[in-house]
């Protein structure tokens, strides 16, 4: 039977061959068997096929070659002259050009060698006899391994030792290029990989803790530097093996197994062919923790309830946990070591047993305590009773009503088990929030009621039993009692002559009024003139520092964040080790499956399908859509195109979804409420991160180092946050602190050789904020990163050569006045202007202090102190910015806190009124006004510091014009909102409060208040509406009145320029996203995102299943039995 010629078709690109059923009918209407269910299959030769290796590697029967001309896989009837152009794979000698590698895993090995290095990539060879011999590390040879190769897409090898070769010469990490060469070393037939791999010495210096049970099972934690180099690593303790758990560049966990013996025993890391020692580093095996009294031995079903157990060598588990087990019910629960013979531990509960327990006890079956591997522990051959759980009564079906201060009686039974000894079961009753005083009987609860009014839920509770029987109404007596109607006229008489009394005052002072007035002017035209001076001079200096600090600053100087973790900062604020930055080690079938689910995730209806049901559901919170928004631009940040693609959609659902409810237009984009708008978000980040290096950027960094400079030059209060020079009226010092100047000579701390460094210092600062200052003189223009911590270092003031005493924000010197502790200062140990200190490594031992006598004589009391006290205790006191629980003491610095009554010195309690220091609000913000305008002039000019305005701006401004002329929506102010709400509100005013997304710097809380106060104005300058103005607005509004009608104009004009822009053709903004995914398409690991992104399919599977399948278009692309491959696939492992 032969069939004429015809041309068969399917929809899409994304399915290289497509099996299809087959039959013949005959005479019309009748099917001929096919009892061998015989398919035809239908197939395109460039679906899936994008590369030169993956196309000639097809399926032979399907006679797919090449096109060199066309670049694309294709029949050789469809290659224009295909005898010179088309490939075939039965050509013994086809050979693919251009040869590329994607990815490289590891990234980083030993220099001994042995890491097995996978390089991913494209055209990389069809047989592995292609590239047998040729893949080197820079200049040291990988070998191949055949089992591994997987033709033109992925290969093998195990590196060599990096020896004596050039690459590996005297350095601890060196980089080095992964070059394949394809038989040959020609241009066309080499890859060279874009990142490079690098060699390192892994090595670790300690280990935590450092002692546990012989029986093993304590996770410890390896501390060192390169530890996650190499594809694979082993860990021992003496002879066996510790099981590896996780690892990550400066740490191994691991659990230890079982010792040998007691004492130290060596630990051994093996990274590939790299075999790590440190004989100063030992585990040490104690012996097993024993138990020999549990103290009460009974408890209630619901457990809960604290027992204390004694035995020896508790102190050696880190985690100890309670076991019980009844029934089919086993539970833990959590225990705290108190020291080596006592812990204190919370009963589990057993109320889930179906056996039921008996009012004179019933003992579990296995009671123990789970101790790492410790064995003896699990079951113990104690007693140990369960009683059954309190039983309460309701209140019924009515509230019950009671006046305050009555008793409220619980009906009970079982309320005291019947166990021997002294202890008892504690209940606590709460109404409301607030407990009662209890009288406990066996049938009874007796409640005091506290002073409330109102309805209140009752709650009872008893170790881990918690009931509640009902609500309660207490009411009071509203009628009033002749006391009160003889106080209330006594009032009323009183409220009367007052009345009289202030007629009688205002009519004299207002004969006095003009004079009053016309001396009130004379007044604020001197403050005027006092605050304008400070501000000039304030100013000058400020200038003549920030010059000082940026003079060599160009724009490699500043410290700006590589993109990757600018990034992570924005989409996944507070989480800085996100499992997206991490490779994720799945089965194979997990693998395949996620492919396939990031393949139907680039399919737009399914994503755009996805998301809005994911919206639709009442558990999908707002948090949830910040996330999923965020994965979803992580997982296509090599696809930028497509995800703009979405995201205009997603905006115009917006658009319409708000025009249509009936909401106020202006309202649109105003808060994160979907995952369009966090979408958003991620887009102008991803987009802007090179305007902000190369314009933006510097303004912002100048401002922040103002700010930072401005605010230190006066008192800032260590405890309260609060400063002389601030923008911010809650965080501004209101009383007169006095103070003076110092500049100390302070010596390197990594080395005694370098000149000194003159640091200016305050005498009114504590010991660790001098110590931020000289770190900050010390190590100007180093990423705060890579700088020592202050807390890592100590204060030494030094005279002579040998005289020396260690400074600290606390010692046996700090004064206390009755409960109240104050921070030591330069002033409390009387260091003088121009004296010498040093930043040295914080010392575990004792103060290196001289027998010298020449010594300052301002030191001669602390010396003899120090002297005769044991340097050990002294070392033990180290400072603490939190009040002493023990003594009862607080601390402070510059001002006490104001709920104090003291009014003695340092408080707030001060007659003075404390609104006339307000004017140091206006000295500081004229102070920084030139930093505040160069941020926003540059942020609202179309053409600034050589850097033209950013594709991306322009493209979304015109898409909302669009939207709103689509939408007739003809007034200016919505147009004005929609574009402030779009990029100045959802980016720039958080870039501007967050400066440590985009630079490595620390931003300290007086610094954060300022800048919030900044971002603030620049939100009221993107702002249509006026702000009327009166002696109750805020002060950050006053304080800027002035200037915002000015910013304003510069938004207008900022955006009616960027209107008459010419248009951005849809082939100019597509070459700009295609290399804008090219740059960053590795940034981060699409596999762990698309992971987290299945984690909600799995969630919302069902829901999702059927809006597949209810929309049209999902029917006809099949994408409901897509998702339904995907999640089997996903579920084969398990």
């Amino acid at each position: 039977m032969v069939c004429f010629l015809l041309q068969y078709n399917y929809e899409g690109s994304d399915i290289s061959d497509l099996s299809v059923d087959l039959s013949v009918v005959w005479n019309g209407n009748f099917n001929i068997d096919n009892p061998y269910n015989i398919q035809a299959h239908l197939y395109k030769c460039s679906a899936q096929r994008e590369s030169c290796g993956v196309c000639l590697k097809a399926d032979s029967s399907y006679d797919c070659g090449w096109c060199v001309q066309d670049r694309k896989c294709s029949l050789r009837l469809e290659c224009a002259q295909p005898e010179h152009t088309w490939m075939h794979a039965t050509a013994g000698n086809s050979r693919c050009t251009f040869p590329r590698i994607t990815k490289l895993y590891p990234e980083t090995g030993p220099r001994q060698g042995g890491t097995r290095l996978t390089i991913t990539g494209e055209n990389l060879g069809l047989q592995f006899r292609d590239i047998q011999n040729g893949v080197r590390i820079g200049k040291v040879s990988c070998q191949p391994i055949e089992e591994e190769y997987i033709s033109a897409e992925q290969d093998e090898c195990s590196c060599s030792a990096c020896g004596q070769e050039e690459t590996c010469l005297s350095y601890r990490v060196q980089e080095a290029q992964v070059e394949v060469c394809v038989r040959d070393c020609q241009p066309e037939y080499r890859a060279i990989s874009p990142k490079a791999f690098t060699f390192v010495s892994p090595y670790f210096t300690r280990v935590l803790p450092s002692f546990g049970p012989v029986s093993g099972g304590t996770r410890i934690t390896i501390l060192g530097s390169h530890l996650n180099a190499g594809s694979a690593v082993s860990i021992k303790i003496g002879l066996n093996t510790c099981r590896f758990e996780r690892r990550s560049g400066r740490e191994i966990v691991c659990v230890t197994p079982a010792g040998l013996g007691l004492g130290g025993s060596p630990v051994m890391v093996d990274i590939n062919a790299a075999e790590l020692r440190n004989p100063e580093v030992k585990f040490n095996y104690t012996e097993d923790p024993s138990i020999t009294r549990i103290e009460p031995d009974w408890s209630i079903a619901s457990g809960g309830t604290l027992l204390t157990v004694t035995g020896s060598n508790l102190a050696t588990i880190r985690e100890p946990k309670m076991r019980a087990k009844y029934g089919s019910v086993t539970s833990v629960n959590n225990c705290t070591v108190v020291n080596n013979t006592v812990m204190v531990c919370l009963v589990p509960s057993v109320s889930g047993s179906e056996w039921g327990f008996s009012e004179a006890g019933t003992g579990p079956d296995e009671i123990g305590f789970i101790m790492d591997q410790v064995q003896t522990t699990l079951v113990l051959n104690q007693s140990f009773s369960f009683y059954p759980d309190p039983v309460i009564e309701t209140f019924g079906l009515s509230m019950l009503e009671l006046k305050p201060g009555s008793t409220l009686i619980l009906k009970g039974k079982n309320l005291i088990p019947s166990a021997a000894g002294n202890h008892r079961l504690n209940y606590t009753v709460l109404i409301g929030d607030k407990p009662c005083v209890l009288t406990v009987s066996e049938t009874q609860l007796l409640c005091e009621l506290p002073n409330l009014t109102g309805q209140h839920k009752v709650i009872v509770l008893a170790g881990g039993f918690l009931f509640t029987p009902g609500s309660l109404q207490i009411y009071t007596d509203s009628v009033l009692t002749l006391p009160v109607i003889v106080g209330i006229g006594a009032g009323g008489g009183l409220l009367l002559l007052f009345i009289i009394v202030i007629l009688i005052a205002y009519k004299r002072k207002s004969r006095d009024a003009d004079r009053t007035l016309k001396r009130l002017q004379l007044q604020m035209h001197n403050l005027e003139a006092r605050v304008a001076l400070e501000c000039k001079e304030a100013f000058a200096e400020l200038q003549t520092d920030i010059h000082e600090l940026t003079q060599d600053l160009d724009g490699a100087g500043i410290p700006f964040l590589d993109y990757r973790t600018y990034a992570m900062r924005v989409l996944f604020p507070g989480i800085e080790d996100h499992p997206v930055l991490k490779e994720m080690e799945v089965p194979a079938e997990v693998e395949k499956g996620l492919s396939l689910f990031g393949s139907l995730l680039k399919q737009k209806r399914f994503l755009l399908t996805f998301i809005r049901t994911l919206e639709a559901q009442r558990s999908f919170s707002m948090r949830d859509r910040g996330n999923v928004a965020s994965l979803i631009m992580s997982a296509l940040q090599g696809e930028m195109e497509y995800a703009t693609a979405v995201l205009k959609q997603l905006l115009a659902d917006l658009i319409h979804k708000n025009l249509e409810s009936k909401n106020h237009p202006k309202l649109l984009l105003r808060r994160t409420e979907s995952v369009a708008e966090k979408m958003l978000t991620n887009w102008f980040t991803f987009l802007l991160y090179k305007f902000l290096k190369e314009c933006a950027g510097e303004p912002l960094f100048m401002l922040y180092c103002a700010i930072k400079q401005q605010m230190e030059k006066g008192p800032i209060d260590a405890i309260t946050g609060e400063a002389r020079y601030s923008l911010s009226e809650d965080k501004l010092i209101r009383q007169q602190i006095d103070y003076k100047t110092l500049t100390l000579q302070c010596m390197n701390p990594e080395s005694e050789g370098m000149p000194e460094v003159s640091v200016k210092c305050l005498n009114c600062d504590t010991i660790t904020q001098v110590k931020e200052k000289l770190l900050d003189a010390v190590f100007k223009g180093t990423p705060y990163s890579q700088r020592p911590s202050a807390t890592d270092m100590d204060l030494e003031w030094r005279s002579g050569r040998m005289a020396r005493i260690i400074l600290q924000d606390e010692d046996v010197t700090t004064k206390i006045d009755n409960d109240w502790k104050r921070l030591n200062t330069l002033a409390h140990y009387q260091v003088t202007d121009g004296s010498a200190i040093a930043l040295v490594p914080k010392q575990n031992s004792a103060y290196n202090i001289s027998n010298s006598s020449t010594f300052t004589k301002s030191l001669s009391r602390y010396e003899s102190i120090l002297r005769t006290s044991s340097p050990d205790t002294l070392r033990s006191r180290t400072p603490m910015i939190t009040p002493d629980l023990e003594s009862g003491t607080k601390l402070w610095h510059l001002v006490k806190n104001h709920e104090h009554p003291d009014p003695r010195e340092g408080d707030r309690g001060s007659k003075m009124v404390s609104e006339i220091y307000l004017t140091r609000l206006l000295a500081t913000k004229g102070t920084l006004q030139k930093f505040v305008d160069d941020l926003f002039e540059t942020i609202f000019s179309t053409a600034h510091r050589g850097s033209a305005l950013p594709l991306a701006i322009k493209y979304m401004f015109d898409f909302l014009d669009e939207q709103a002329d689509k939408h007739s929506i003809s007034d200016p102010d919505v147009r004005h909102t929609w574009k402030s709400n779009c990029l100045p509100l959802r980016f720039w005013v958080n870039v501007i409060k967050n400066p440590q997304f985009v630079f490595d710097i620390h931003k300290s809380s007086i610094t954060d208040a300022c800048l919030s106060v900044v971002a603030q104005t620049f939100m009221d300058s993107c702002s249509t509406s006026e702000h009327k103005l009166g002696k109750d607005s805020p002060s950050n509004k006053l304080l800027y009145a002035k200037d915002i009608p000015h910013y304003k104009n510069w938004v207008e004009r900022y955006y009616a320029d960027i209107t008459r822009m010419p248009a951005i053709s849809d082939q100019d903004m597509s070459a700009y996203l295609a290399e804008q995914s090219r740059l960053h398409f590795n940034q981060f690991n699409s596999m762990s995102a698309l992971h987290h992104i299945f984690s909600y399919i799995t969630k919302y599977k069902d829901e999702i299943l059927s809006a597949l399948e209810r929309d049209e278009q999902s029917r006809r692309q099949r994408l409901r039995s897509k998702l339904e491959q995907v999640i089997d696939t996903m579920a084969l492992p398990s």
